[in-house]
């Protein structure tokens, strides 16, 4: 059974900077497509980064801020998050889904279609 853990999270000012990790064990990364969700209280579980290097989709709010990349012989996805804004704050998850037998990974950032969630990792960006 494959298993996530992510870290990296902490308390920030609005303008800094942090890095996400997600380890994968129980399987090898590259047999599965993932991505980055996160959520507030009261709040539905967002998508924020799917799929990595030229394939990468993002929402919105956090284009040109944050990069999601994937490191296969690590066996880790990585989120970057520059410049980090007071909206940014919650918990940050990692997801995972089995890569289809056509070996695309479609950058889905819609948490229904993952099947493997990590534990989270807390995100607070204030002064």
């Amino acid at each position: 059974q494959v298993q996530l853990l992510e870290s990296g999270g902490g308390s920030v000012q609005p303008g800094g900077t942090l890095r996400l990790s997600c380890v994968v064990s129980g399987d090898s990364s590259s047999n599965y497509c993932m991505g980055w969700f996160r959520q507030i209280p009261g709040a539905e579980r967002e998508g924020v980064a799917a799929g990595s290097g030229g394939n990468a989709r993002y929402a919105d709010s956090v284009k040109g801020r944050f990069k999601v990349s994937k490191d296969n012989t690590a066996n880790t996805l990585y989120l970057r998050m520059n410049n980090l804004k007071p909206e940014d704050t919650g918990t940050y998850y990692c997801a995972a889904r089995s890569l289809p037998a056509d070996g695309w990974c479609a950058p889905l950032r819609s948490r229904t279609e993952y099947d493997y969630w990590g534990q989270g990792t807390q995100v607070t960006v204030s002064s």
